[in-house]
């Protein structure tokens, strides 16, 4: 008698990071597909903090969340401006903390690692979420974070401060992120969008300053450090052979370097499409004008990053804080989208759109 049961779809995921193990913590949602990650190790990256907007796509990490903040402030020398967004809240969850549960997921649901690549048939299909290449010169968003204690009612646990660009503005785009977990408690990082990364102590000068400065203390405990690198700007795939996933799939959202939710996003749809009987096909999360008005905008701060603060406090105030989550979770409509650009600089906005590859310096 023969065996009419069909033989399941095999998937391999090269890598497991957030992109492949956010997908292979779904594989409950795929009968039919058997997902393995090529691994050859297990990544032991330091741990740092993710954040993103409440959305459909991201609640199970919502749900797991260290905190939420329904207000936030974007701050310059001459304005601040307060959102508040009861809809979408901004969330912040641990790297490892997320990779740890969606490792435990992908293992209950019999998802199988190892260490090398091995083909079994013809169709079996292949996901590549290794990091792209990222060329020379391209805009960079590059930060150091401090989480610290200090004493208590320093900081005011309802409101992160998403931007504060009361620090030094002489290396580009420089701003500092404030997520307060408590009133004693708080991760600190000094953000910049420039072509190269800067000086090391540059970032903990900042944070010093700030604490000092801006939150008036004179003593804190360092009790974590983070640091990253995230590329700006439209990538080629690792292997241009091999369908991408993650940032190697165009996750990243090149105006402001936001990858966790993207991520969450593609997945979500390619899982979606299994799930109506389609292939899993993976795709950009960003929509085709979305990454050409980020090309201008990318162009507009590489030749005049003096005019971020102005731009970044003149897009909230034209904007709810739904908005704006909807906004920067690349869920706007074209209300949304008019109300940005009406609020934007028109002049340097104008040379972006007929300079978008430009590479002035920054």
């Amino acid at each position: 008698m023969s065996d009419n049961r069909q033989r399941p779809l095999q998937i391999s995921v090269i890598g497991a990071g957030c992109a492949g193990l956010s997908l292979a913590a779904r594989a409950a949602d795929l009968p039919g597909h058997q997902i393995s990650l090529i691994a050859p190790k297990q990544d032991d990256a330091d741990d740092h903090i993710w954040g993103f907007w409440a959305m459909p796509w991201v609640q199970t990490a919502t749900l797991a969340a260290r905190k939420q903040w329904t207000k936030w402030r974007i701050i310059s020398h001459d304005q601040d401006v307060l959102h508040r967004a009861d809809q979408h809240p901004y969330c912040a969850i641990h790297r490892h903390h997320w990779l740890q549960d969606c490792r435990d997921k992908a293992k209950a649901s019999g998802v199988r690692f190892h260490p090398e690549l091995v083909m079994q048939a013809a169709d079996d299909q292949i996901l590549d979420s290794r990091p792209p290449q990222v060329p020379d010169d391209m805009m960079l968003q590059h930060f150091v974070g401090w989480e610290v204690t200090v004493a208590a009612g320093t900081f005011d646990p309802t409101t992160a401060i998403l931007m504060d660009f009361r620090c030094d503005q002489t290396q580009g785009m420089h701003f500092i992120y404030c997520l307060p977990f408590s009133d004693h408690q708080a991760l600190i990082e000094s953000t910049l969008f420039s072509p190269e990364r800067a000086p090391a102590n540059f970032y903990d000068r900042a944070i010093n300053t700030y604490l000092h400065t801006i939150c008036g203390l004179s003593a804190f405990n360092v009790s974590r450090r983070e640091s990253g690198v995230i590329p700006l700007g439209v990538l080629g795939q690792h292997d241009p052979g091999l369908v991408g996933i993650g940032a190697n799939g165009g996750a990243i959202r090149p105006s402001s370097g936001y990858a966790f939710s993207f991520i969450q996003k593609q997945i979500d749809h390619a899982v979606a499409q299994a799930v109506a009987g389609k292939p899993l096909a993976v795709g950009v999360p960003h929509s085709a004008f979305e990454l050409w008005m980020d090309r201008i905008f990318l162009a507009v701060l590489r030749r005049q990053p003096d005019l971020a603060p102005a731009i970044f406090t003149a897009m909230a105030a034209a904007l709810t804080g739904d908005e704006f989550a909807h906004f920067l979770s690349g869920e706007a409509g074209t209300k949304i989208w008019l109300k940005v650009i009406l609020a934007m600089p028109k002049i340097p906005f104008l040379w972006g759109l007929l300079h978008p590859e430009a590479k002035a310096a920054a």
